[in-house]
């Protein structure tokens, strides 16, 4: 199965002309705590296959973590549940920190 990917750049220009998707971040809390892109919404990877119910499945959906490897198993993931409108970020949080906005902390 293949996920679309988007980078952190053309995630900015999306979140500039549209507020009609959703930021879902599968990392955990103590990450989203730490460094985050306003209005994301949280979903721990372990708690996806029982909290996907949360989600809207007609919209878009962007889908980030730390480097993007943890958002493209989600993605696969909520693939396999019926989503179709789904974006892994390329290069997760750490991207849009070095690209986008340097006031989001990195971490290792």
């Amino acid at each position: 199965m293949s996920v679309s990917q988007i980078s952190a750049q053309q995630l900015q220009k999306k979140l500039q002309g549209s507020d009609d998707l959703l930021l879902l971040d599968v990392r955990e809390a103590d990450e989203y705590n730490f460094a985050r892109i306003e209005n994301s919404h949280l979903i721990p990877l372990g708690e996806l296959s029982e909290r996907f119910d949360e989600l809207d499945a007609e919209k878009e959906m962007i889908v980030m973590c730390h480097h993007g490897v943890r958002s493209q198993y989600a993605c696969i993931f909520l693939q396999q549940q019926g989503f179709i409108k789904l974006y892994n970020l390329e290069g997760g949080i750490d991207a849009w920190s070095v690209h986008c906005d340097p006031s989001v902390p990195r971490y290792c």
